[in-house]
């Protein structure tokens, strides 16, 4: 039952390493206003945070280049996990150990996963998504480039329909949500399908634009120590690993990881293509991408933060932002292949290499400053991505020191020990 072990170091795949460090340090940029602000700023910069000048740009910046993509890559990134995981140790043990390791790890990654999210209080984290939809992902691994492709499109067009439908059905709701005043203005009989349009959207404009008073409310408790934050977050922690998961985490992670798979295997995200086809990359990816956030996120903000604009934007959300991932793909690709500033290069490969770890100290940095010292919701956006740099450079030096004396980063040389039913080396010799 020992037979298999970790990844060596020298197995690793650097330009895998230093993509993972990317989309850690990236996924910072979208997070930091949910952990420091009350919902639903995250998306609608309007109700907190401020949405004006320096605030209305970092808004702009994150929508346009990190929304979406960031989490992309990293899902991106585990499936490639998997065909990396069992190309290294299928030929170390029998087929039903192999299978038991990885099932062991994902149980274990849901796990943590709920720590992150009831117990250190970050709701939106993505590690019990992963190992949820990872326990689908076996099979898929001897699955050709071309078929995980084309099931990873089948996915996102499911995804596209739903987001349409949920745009279509948002219009009707907001129609007969008007229909319905004019009714009971002149006092006529409303009929039951606008009624229940009508208290439909009622409660959606209710969820998505609370009142200020609500967002005061949700702010002090907050900011009035652990316990009553714990209260706080525990709902939308228990929304986000039931409701949401099933609506959104299926077709959005579970295609990532497919086309990960495919993306490994024809050996893109190795840095071994041309630098020619990595330009191609970045100037197909980011010509469809860009415009097409550039149209959702100037719309958007032109009609200052309107719901129903939210909602009809969601139909071409993921148009958008995979072809921008893959730009950003083939841009981290070509730095890889190049010799420019390699004390970063190796810095974003260490930070990858303890990507769970640095994901996790994220949350327990945001909690200590936003929780612990009060300071929820008194941020301007602007001023949170100070607190990012600052994280940033910090885990950028921390992580190769780190990795200098120690084999793996604290959680994942815990979560490596608990897959493997075997305490794994700490310290390096």
């Amino acid at each position: 039952m020992n037979n298999l072990q970790p990844l060596k170091a020298e197995k690793r795949i650097s330009s895998i390493d230093t993509l993972r460090g990317v989309a850690l340090l990236g996924i910072l940029l979208i997070n930091i206003a949910g952990m420091a602000l009350p919902d639903p700023a995250y998306f609608d910069p309007s109700l907190s945070g401020g949405h004006t000048g320096w605030n209305l740009k970092v808004f702009f910046i994150n929508s346009m280049f990190f929304e979406g993509t960031m989490r992309g890559l990293f899902s991106l990134l585990f499936g490639a996990g998997i065909v990396l995981f069992v190309n290294v140790k299928e030929d170390s043990g029998n087929r039903f150990e192999l299978l038991e390791v990885w099932y062991r790890r994902l149980i274990w990654l849901i796990v943590i996963g709920m720590i992150h999210a009831y117990i250190l209080l970050w709701p939106e984290e993505i590690l019990f998504a992963y190992g949820m939809i990872g326990l689908l992902l076996f099979p898929f691994r001897r699955l050709s480039p071309e078929k995980l492709i084309g099931i990873s499109a089948a996915i996102v067009l499911v995804g596209v329909f739903l987001n349409v439908q949920d745009a279509n059905t948002s219009k009707r709701e907001q129609k007969h949500y008007f229909d319905a005043v004019s009714l009971i203005e002149r006092g006529e009989e409303i009929p039951y399908e606008t009624l229940l349009d009508y208290y439909s959207w009622l409660e959606k404009y209710a969820v998505m634009k609370p009142s200020a008073e609500i967002l005061e409310s949700r702010m002090e408790r907050m900011q009035n120590g652990y316990a009553d934050a714990f209260k706080e977050q525990k709902k939308k922690s228990y929304f986000f690993e039931s409701e949401y998961h099933y609506r959104h985490n299926y077709i959005d992670i579970l295609s990532m990881m497919l086309l990960g798979i495919a993306l490994f295997k024809l050996r893109i995200l190795h840095a071994e293509k041309s630098s020619r086809y990595y330009f191609l990359m970045i100037l197909i990816g980011y010509g469809i991408g860009l415009s097409i956030n550039y149209f959702e996120t100037t719309s958007y903000i032109n009609s200052n933060f309107a719901l129903i604009k939210y909602y009809e934007l969601l139909r071409t959300y993921d148009l958008g932002r995979i072809p921008t991932m893959m730009g950003h793909i083939g841009l981290i690709m070509l730095f890889c292949k190049s010799n420019l500033i390699p004390f970063l290069k190796s810095a974003l490969s260490a930070v990858g290499r303890m990507a769970l770890t640095n994901y996790i100290m994220h949350t327990i940095i945001a909690s200590i400053i936003f929780t612990g010292f009060a300071q929820y919701g008194k941020w301007q956006r602007f001023e949170l991505y100070y607190l990012v740099a600052a994280i940033w450079i910090f885990q950028l030096i921390l992580s190769p020191i780190w990795l200098r004396y120690f084999r793996f980063g604290p959680v994942e040389w815990l979560w490596r020990s608990l897959s493997y039913q075997k305490r794994q080396p700490f310290f390096k010799k």
